[in-house]
């Protein structure tokens, strides 16, 4: 729905911009598709005047001309609505660039890349990559989840959400009425921070886990939605990067990079296995489950017992 609104929103836009003369509600319907898809004469008025008003709150001007035999016209002539000269910095065009390129494997990548150009024009040197602009930033931001679209129309319209969730340690998934606060990427993957209704809590969720489609429920939040969503720390803190003791794990030769890369000791028992210490925090039990035959706990006992449970409820399921 978010989507075709703004599409509608743009071809009015578009429309009113883009004439010489006045254009009246008749002529602008027969130009839109959505507008002869409307249905009757009344539901076509009120979806019109909330688009035009929609659109004078973004800041259009939007002109009203009465004619020579009284009917009415609408235009929004390019001089009023001309955006003063676009001045960034180097950091600025920078952050600009990179949040354009978010979208490289989204549907709106034709848009993004529009966009970058344009960027350039206002202060993005030709030979800077957004990427190596700053050195803390990650080189790649992929968007491969069908979820992540709709999850960030709902956080940017305050819209709650339902959709399935496969936790790692359940076979099926589970539906869940979220409140979506915010989307972050983190180590190659997408979360979503948001307020689960069911648990009245706050959670954050792994793009990657939802299954099917992601649907709308209503409008309005019951929570609150806090100043800070730290979405990082908190997946960092189930990963165990928030780690005060070490647990010592066998893996299998070739498999489980992810682990290899926190290790901070790696030594080779043949037949195939390696041994590893690994830094230890809440969550790790949790990850080391998503490697399945490949990880052997040996130490702490707590870790390994946390382990195996988890492993037994998913044969139950």
């Amino acid at each position: 729905m978010a989507i075709a609104k703004a599409e509608r929103l743009m071809n009015l836009a578009l429309c009113l911009l883009g004439t010489r003369r006045p254009l009246s509600k008749r002529e602008l319907r027969t130009s839109i598709e959505a507008y002869l898809e409307a249905g009757s004469d009344d539901s076509f008025n009120r979806m019109f005047e909330r688009d035009k008003d929609d659109l004078r709150e973004l800041g259009l001007v939007i002109e009203t001309v009465e004619s020579l035999d009284g009917e009415i016209g609408y235009l929004a002539r390019r001089d009023s609505n001309r955006l003063p000269p676009i001045t960034l910095d180097a950091e600025e065009a920078a952050a600009l660039g990179l949040a354009a390129k978010v979208w490289q494997q989204a549907r709106l990548a034709g848009a993004a890349s529009g966009a970058l150009q344009k960027l350039r024009a206002a202060g993005l040197p030709e030979d800077v990559d957004p990427y190596e602009a700053h050195g803390a930033l990650e080189p790649r931001i992929p968007v491969h989840e069908a979820a992540f679209e709709p999850l960030m129309l709902a956080c940017r319209d305050r819209r709650p959400v339902v959709f399935d969730y496969r936790k790692a340690t359940a076979a099926r998934p589970e539906t869940r009425h979220v409140e979506p606060w915010a989307l972050e990427c983190w180590r190659g993957h997408w979360y979503l921070a948001g307020f689960d209704r069911d648990r009245g809590a706050e959670r954050v969720f792994r793009l990657s886990r939802i299954t099917g489609r992601v649907r709308s429920r209503g409008t309005g939040f019951t929570a609150p939605v806090p100043d800070v969503v730290t979405v990082r720390e908190t997946v960092a803190g189930w990963a165990g990067e928030i780690a005060d003791r070490s647990a010592r794990i066998r893996l299998r030769a070739g498999a489980g990079y992810p682990l290899r890369a926190k290790a901070t000791a790696v030594r080779e028992l043949g037949d195939g296995w390696d041994e590893l210490d690994i830094p230890y925090g809440h969550g790790l039990d949790a990850w080391l489950v998503e490697f399945g035959p490949d990880v052997v706990v040996l130490e702490p006992d707590e870790l390994r017992a946390d382990v195996v449970d988890r492993l037994r409820a998913v044969a139950k399921g």
